[in-house]
């Protein structure tokens, strides 16, 4: 059994707050380094904020503890997204975000397994993580442990066979500790998801695959509390939720426009952001840092 409780249960007030301030630090760190995907990161920023802040039973004190519940950003070019949640909850310092894709830092492009505290696996090669995190689920059943295993994924990573295979898997071990949330901000790196790949009806397509499945608004933080706190579900099968969002959320000018996949912001697009979002302009953040 769970031996410590989530020492970290937030209001949803201080949640959204939360969530503004991580949207400004994922603007100013792809800034920082020159780096993309930016916009994919952002429409997950309040899927993460939910688990981190009102659903994981973790402990920053005790980063590996062996009942701790398992997240995996199967999505891993959102890592930014990770590393952020993880230094706001104080997994490690947050000054070293400012490290972040730093030759020979520890916060890459992509995340390395356990490369800080709070990583659970190497990701980014779309399609591993619901694998991993099948296996992780089996694992706490061999163990006689109770921790579940929540996987964030993309749509676009829906292309991918092996997320079919391991979708197909859990329903036939029942592993109701098994939680899959796609991210479904309806673009992919090139075009718009439903043009690369006919995803649609995606929520029936897991449910026919025997998950207990439920549709939401991905920025609806009480509705995203609600779904990650009632797992397991009582129906003895895995979940899978839906999560529709927008690509570049928070940010007016980046919002459901795809050149936020690779574009990187300018110094006074930093600004304009964090002016957005709440933020206290800080011009050391945004000038002289940025790499070619």
């Amino acid at each position: 059994m769970i031996s410590f409780k989530n020492p970290k249960t937030a209001t949803i007030d201080e949640m959204a707050a939360t969530a503004r301030r991580m949207r400004a630090k994922l603007v100013e760190m792809s800034h920082r380094a020159g780096t993309a995907h930016l916009a994919s990161s952002l429409s997950c920023v309040d899927i993460v904020v939910a688990a981190y802040y009102s659903a994981l039973r973790i402990d920053p004190r005790d980063p590996w503890a062996a009942d701790r519940d398992r997240f995996i950003l199967s999505k891993g070019h959102a890592a930014t997204t990770l590393y952020a949640a993880l230094a706001f909850r104080s997994f490690f310092p947050e000054a070293l975000l400012d490290t972040y894709a730093e030759a020979g830092g520890c916060l890459s492009e992509h995340p390395g397994p356990r490369c800080v505290p709070g990583i659970e696996a190497a990701t980014g090669s779309l399609g591993h993580g619901l694998p991993i995190g099948l296996g992780m689920a089996i694992a706490a059943r061999i163990q006689q442990r109770d921790y579940r295993v929540i996987v964030l994924l993309s749509d676009g990573e829906c292309n991918e066979g092996s997320v079919w295979e391991a979708a197909m898997f859990a329903p036939a071990q029942r592993l109701e500790n098994l939680v899959a949330i796609v991210d479904y901000n309806k673009w992919q790196a090139t075009d718009r998801s439903e043009q690369v790949m006919a995803l649609a009806p995606l929520a029936a397509k897991w449910q026919a695959f025997g998950w207990s499945t439920y549709e939401l608004d991905g920025h609806d933080l009480p509705a995203l509390c609600s779904a990650l706190q009632n797992t397991p579900d009582g129906s003895g099968k895995p979940v899978c939720i839906i999560a529709h969002t927008v690509k570049g959320r928070g940010v007016s000018f980046m919002e459901d426009d795809n050149n936020w996949h690779y574009r990187v912001p300018k110094a006074e697009e930093v600004a304009a952001a964090r002016r957005e979002l709440g933020q206290t302009t800080d011009d050391a953040k945004t000038k002289g840092h940025s790499r070619p």
